[in-house]
C-alpha cells in the first residue's frame, strides 16, 4: 500500500514541470510579494495556465503546455486592465522575461521565441503609425470642437489615408513573414476590421504549416464568417 501511495506521488509530481513544453521564468524588479500569473486566450477569455508566489524575492518560473505558438500574457495580482498585462509570442523551450514593478508591460526584456522577435521587430515599425494616427485623430477632434468644417475633413481624410497606410504595412509584413505564426496573428489582431481583400491576401500566403497552427485556422474561420454575413 506504501509503495501505490509513494508511486502515486511521484506520478502527479512527473507531471510538473517536467512534462511542460514552456518554461517561463525571470525577474520582476520591485515586487517583494505576490502572485504572478501566465494566461492564454481561450476562444474569447482569458484562463490562467499557471500562477506562482513571490514573498521576499523577485524571481520567478512557470511553465505551460502548448501545441503551436502563441500569445501569452503575465499579470500580478494587483492587474485588473487589459494594458497592464504583460505580452509574448510562448513557444517550445525558454522564455526568459525581465523587467521593473514601476514599468511592468512598457519596459520588459523578453528573449524567447523567434515569433516574439518578430512581433517585436513589427511593433518598432507599426509604433510610428501609430503616434501619427494618435496626432490626426487629435486634429480631427480639435477641428470638431472649433466647429471648423473645413479643417476636420481635412483632418478625417489625413487619417483615412494613415490608417490605409498602416493597413496595407501590415499585410506586406505578415505576406513577407507567411512562414511565421506571426502572419495570421497580425491580421486578426490589427485589422481585423480591414477590408476583405487583405485578410484574404495574407491568408492565401500562409504555408501549409502556418494555415494548421492555432492562428492559422483562426483567421480561415474567421474570413469564412465574414463573407458568409455578406
Amino acid at each position: 500500500m506504501r509503495y501505490l501511495l509513494l508511486l502515486s506521488l511521484i506520478t502527479i509530481m512527473s507531471c510538473g514541470k517536467d512534462s511542460k513544453d514552456m518554461t517561463v521564468k525571470g525577474q520582476i524588479k520591485g515586487l517583494q510579494k505576490g502572485t504572478i500569473y501566465l494566461k492564454k486566450a481561450n476562444d474569447s477569455t482569458i484562463v490562467i495556465v499557471d500562477s506562482t508566489n513571490v514573498n521576499g524575492t523577485s524571481t520567478f518560473e512557470m511553465y505551460a503546455d502548448i501545441n503551436s505558438p502563441e500569445m501569452f500574457f503575465i499579470e500580478l495580482d494587483k492587474t485588473t486592465k487589459a494594458d497592464e498585462r504583460l505580452s509574448f509570442f510562448g513557444n517550445k523551450g525558454i522564455t526568459e522575461i525581465n523587467t521593473t514593478l514601476k514599468d511592468f508591460a512598457f519596459k520588459a526584456k523578453i528573449k524567447g521565441s523567434k515569433q516574439q522577435d518578430l512581433v517585436e521587430e513589427y511593433i518598432a515599425t507599426i509604433s510610428k503609425f501609430n503616434d501619427r494616427n494618435i496626432d490626426l485623430l487629435k486634429e480631427k477632434v480639435d477641428a470638431f470642437n472649433a466647429n471648423d468644417t473645413t479643417a476636420y475633413k481635412k483632418a478625417e481624410a489625413k487619417l483615412s489615408n494613415a490608417t490605409k497606410s498602416k493597413y496595407l504595412f501590415t499585410t506586406n509584413f505578415a505576406v513577407n513573414h507567411k512562414d511565421s505564426e506571426v502572419a495570421p496573428y497580425l491580421a486578426l489582431t490589427e485589422i481585423y476590421d480591414a477590408n476583405i481583400s487583405l485578410l484574404d491576401t495574407i491568408n492565401n500566403s500562409l504555408t501549409k504549416e502556418i494555415k494548421a497552427s492555432k492562428y492559422g485556422m483562426a483567421l480561415d474561420k474567421y474570413i469564412t464568417k465574414i463573407k458568409s454575413e455578406k
